[in-house]
């Protein structure tokens, strides 16, 4: 029987995907005044803020030891560095559909590199789902006479998000069992901020300047910081409390079908058949890679933390 706290952790799920989803569109608004590093940079610098004052006010902000700072800097070069990178710069050639499918394999390929790395076991099930997965994106990005119909540039851009976002994972693994939520996204924000300061300031600062404001592309930037950045990853940490990881991460695989619709609604994007099927294709296979058995021996699965 369906327990009230499953609803509200079901509810909390749909909440944070919601604000992923809108995230892609929020950023397509952003760019029609803002370049993307402008765009990333205030995102960073407001979430940053927002994260570190609910995780002191919580007391939940742990201080990193000497040696895991090292592996904080690392993390946060491969996400939100390089990852923000391909991500938004990867936006301004794709549709935020073709974005959100791409990225949206990213759990496909993290199992995959875990193995290579940490020697932990890959399963069956997540080859079938990548082989399902990179069958749906090729339904997405090619056209009907399966010639490339998106930005060879901008899909490139995405997949290096994709890649970068493996690295964070493998890194991630070594933090996860001694830091909690906020304090790794805190400090991922804050010092995601510092590898891109320089490069803002010598590329797009002086476009800024010389930038009237946008209200509705700002607008946006807060939309992305407050929503995307920070309440979403509360509720989705809210709902892997009450319902447990995996439960919580299946509802990661509507993201590509929210995108597709809000797209579609807001930002008036054509949503052909093919791109239909390619995106239910993508969605199966995320499906069948998180089908598993149950945890033996009472170990627990980690957390794999993803920036949307």
């Amino acid at each position: 029987m369906m327990k009230n706290k499953d609803f509200l952790a079901f509810g909390f799920a749909i909440g944070a995907m919601l604000f992923w989803s809108f995230s892609f569109v929020w950023f397509k608004i952003a760019l029609i005044a803002y370049n993307p590093l402008t765009i990333v940079i205030f995102r960073l610098a407001i979430a940053a803020v927002l994260i570190t004052i609910i995780a002191a006010s919580l007391k939940r902000l742990q201080k990193p030891t000497r040696k895991d700072f090292r592996l904080f800097v690392a993390m946060a070069f491969f996400e939100p560095f390089i990852y923000f990178l391909g991500e938004s710069y990867g936006l301004k050639y794709v549709s935020p559909t073709v974005a959100a499918v791409i990225v949206a394999t990213i759990p496909l390929f993290s199992p995959i590199a875990v193995w290579y790395f940490h020697k932990d076991k890959i399963r069956v099930m997540n080859v079938v789902g990548l082989l399902f997965s990179f069958i749906g994106v090729g339904f997405v990005v090619l056209n009907g006479a399966f010639q490339l119909d998106a930005s060879p540039l901008g899909v490139g851009l995405e997949f290096m998000a994709v890649f970068a976002a493996i690295g964070y994972t493998i890194i991630l693994k070594n933090l996860v069992s001694r830091y909690n939520t906020l304090t790794i996204i805190a400090y991922q924000n804050i010092i995601g901020i510092l590898f891109f300061l320089p490069i803002w300031l010598i590329v797009d600062f002086n476009t800024l300047i010389h930038t009237p404001f946008h209200t509705q592309a700002f607008r946006a930037i807060i939309m992305l910081a407050v929503f995307a950045s920070t309440l979403a990853f509360v509720f989705f940490t809210q709902s892997i409390r009450q319902i447990g990881i995996t439960r919580s991460n299946t509802f990661i695989n509507l993201i590509p079908v929210f995108v597709a619709i809000l797209s579609y609604f807001i930002l008036k994007e054509e949503l052909g058949f093919q791109k239909i099927i390619g995106i239910i294709i993508v969605v199966a296979g995320l499906f069948l890679a998180q089908i598993r058995s149950k945890p033996q021996n009472g170990k627990q699965e980690n957390i794999e933390i993803h920036r949307k």
